[in-house]
């Protein structure tokens, strides 16, 4: 799980039309994504890749797993950290991608993805999504309901939003996939969550009111 920031964007793809049916109209994995940006080389003034990395290791962020299916409706996903809300209105998230995974290409040509939040409880499900890509749905349970035939909906996590793709951008070495929230599926968990800091989990609670 790499720590990103949004230091460039580029080459954008047009936002596409929520799509009937999960994969309609998906390319094939492994296929290259219109508008993909050669990455730019490093201006003299950038600082080094690891003292960059280093220091986005300090910034804490939340571990998700982001679902999708392929063109031939097989369920892939992987493990995320580089995630945020983008905006209100209309209600947009967005998911950075390193472009060497494996499950790049497949998520930024779905027209449909889903977003699962982890919580302290499920540091063997953000490992597992980011192990072998053809063991992370193996005895991994998925809910039904009217959202699951968009995207793989992980039964145990914290909360799970559908979303449409809307955007794709190109930045550096990552892309930034940007979706429209179609559904939200709150799962009642208290308040807390895993989180990637420092190059390893760590569980966040809720901070202790004073008296």
């Amino acid at each position: 799980m790499n720590a990103t920031s949004l230091l460039t964007a580029s080459a954008r793809i047009r936002p596409a039309r929520p799509a009937s049916a999960p994969h309609a109209s998906t390319p094939e994995a492994g296929s290259p994504v219109a508008g993909s940006a050669v990455p730019a080389p490093p201006a003299s003034g950038d600082i080094a890749a690891d003292e960059f990395r280093s220091a986005m290791a300090s910034l804490a962020a939340p571990v998700t797993v982001v679902t999708c299916y392929d063109a031939t409706g097989t369920a892939r996903g992987l493990t995320a950290s580089a995630v945020s809300s983008l905006s209100l209105d209309p209600p947009l998230l967005l998911v950075c991608l390193d472009r060497n995974s494996r499950t790049h290409d497949v998520l930024v040509s779905a027209e449909a993805f889903a977003l699962h939040l982890l919580g302290p409880e499920n540091e063997a499900l953000a490992k597992r999504f980011a192990g072998p890509t053809d063991q992370r749905f193996e005895n991994v349970p998925l809910a039904s309901g009217p959202t699951s035939h968009h995207a793989p909906q992980l039964a145990d996590c914290a909360l799970r939003l559908t979303c449409t793709r809307y955007e794709v951008i190109e930045a550096g070495d990552h892309s930034i996939l940007v979706g429209r929230v179609t559904a939200s599926d709150c799962l009642g968990r208290p308040a807390g969550g895993l989180v990637w800091h420092h190059r390893g989990f760590a569980h966040a609670r809720p901070a202790e009111v004073p008296a």
